[in-house]
């Protein structure tokens, strides 16, 4: 049997056997940091790299280089005036963004940066905790986050914020189904659910190969996800306000605009644990032993999640946002379908390969071949739902939908006024003298 379907592959996970509870502490505070360090690595990156992208220089006045520009943002969020408005729900009002901050720091605890290593005389991982269901910790944890982007915009008791959460709670939520379907055929590969194990697991080949459909769904769920270009909807453009997050001001605001680039490098360590590997050194440093072990573990694990930072950076810069419904449209029309097929493709490989012996290219040419099946199929599909609705410029335009003015729609022609035409009026000079 090919080790890549072997049902539980005999590599070694995390030990926590000889884990203390100061150590424990250690490694919580490192994650602290290492998180912040991070967010203001990843602040000055994407500034200079969009700078770079765009052709302008980006911040280069703060330090040098302007490394130093986003300890000064930080440095005015601090300092900034606190506002309360009148009438919001104060004790909500104040727990929305805590909620965001503590889910989006409590990802990292289940993230395996490394293996087991010499910690103080004690052998013990560069993990914080495991558990044989971590990953649904993680699907849990984010989706604790949403409530804190819709108390955010409810306790407020205004208009515009409670939009820009109902979008991006609807955003999230459609989008998670999709991220959560993406990792099953991680789990089914793996033969379980515990990030240490899915990572050791992949010791002699990373599942984003044998997995390339559902890595791709994924990544395009993570950027919708973390509501980054081109799904940054919640924020629309004829409003002109931050979405859920306008009636903040100072460290309130603070804590949303850390917890969104916390949730990205959280999206690109799942996506390193999950599909490249997690720790593991990459070909073909993975042949030699003391670079794919011990402490290097950290450099490649910061590496790789420093690739998805930059895929996110880039794509910020490079695509244009999407119209709502072409959003939603994607991910239940497209995403889910996709990611569905490919779970029934990939228990469809371990069912064969658990009762018959298969060669595996042969295997992989069925199966890609039926999925790619199942995709012509889809396609077609909603290509003739599109040919069948009708044409905007068909329609009759009068100005008017549901009782309010609206634009005319691509195709359609505005109606010319129904009033008749009023008659021109005869001006006559006034005599001299006269009051007319």
């Amino acid at each position: 049997m090919n080790l890549l379907l072997a049902a539980v592959p005999d590599y070694t996970a995390s030990d926590f056997s000889e884990e203390t509870w100061w150590l424990t502490l250690i490694k919580a505070v490192f994650i602290i940091v290492f998180l912040i360090l991070n967010v203001l690595l990843a602040l000055w990156v994407e500034r200079r790299g969009l700078g770079r992208m765009q052709t302008r220089p980006g911040p280069n006045v703060a330090g040098p280089l302007g490394l130093l520009q986003a300890i000064a943002d930080a440095g005015k969020l601090l300092f900034k005036e606190d506002m309360w408005t009148r009438r919001s729900d104060k004790f909500l009002y104040f727990l929305a963004p805590a909620i965001a901050a503590f889910s989006a720091f409590s990802v990292f605890a289940v993230i395996p940066l490394g293996p087991n290593v010499n910690l103080f005389g004690h052998s013990s991982p560069l993990q914080l905790a495991d558990m044989p269901v971590a990953t649904l910790y993680i699907l849990a944890i984010t989706s604790l986050g949403l409530y804190g982007v819709v108390l955010g915009g409810w306790s407020t008791r205004s208009t515009l914020p409670l939009y820009g959460a109902v979008r991006s709670s609807a955003q999230v939520i459609s989008y998670e189904l999709a991220m959560g379907m993406a990792l099953v055929s991680v789990f089914l590969m793996s033969g379980t659910m515990s990030t240490s194990q899915i990572v050791a697991a992949q010791g002699q080949i990373w599942w984003v190969v044998p997995l390339i459909p559902a890595f791709v769904v994924y990544c395009i769920s993570a950027t919708g996800e973390v509501n980054r270009l081109p799904f940054d909807l919640p924020e629309a453009e004829g409003e002109l306000v931050a979405g859920h997050m306008t009636e903040y001001s100072s460290m309130k605001f603070g804590w949303y605009y850390l917890s969104e680039y916390v949730n990205m490098l959280n999206v690109s360590a799942v996506a390193t644990t999950m599909f490249l590997g997690g720790w593991h050194a990459p070909w073909p440093f993975s042949h030699i032993t003391f670079l794919n072990d011990g402490w290097w573990g950290i450099l490649w694990f910061f590496l790789k999640m420093w690739f998805f930072m930059f895929l996110l950076i880039w794509t910020r810069a490079t695509l244009l946002r999407f119209r709502y419904d072409q959003f939603m449209s994607l991910g239940w029309k497209w995403l889910m379908p996709i990611a569905l097929a490919w779970i029934v493709a990939v228990a469809v490989i371990r069912g064969i390969t658990a009762w018959v012996e298969v060669s595996l290219p042969i295997l992989g040419c069925v199966i890609v071949a039926v999925f790619a099946l199942m995709m012509l199929v889809m396609w077609i599909g909603d290509k003739r739902v599109a040919e069948s609705e009708t044409s905007p410029a068909d329609e009759e335009y009068t100005g008017f939908a549901d009782g309010f003015p609206v634009p005319p729609l691509p195709g359609q022609q505005p109606v010319t006024s129904l009033r008749a035409p009023r008659a021109p009026i005869d001006a006559t000079a006034s005599k001299e003298g006269s009051d007319e």
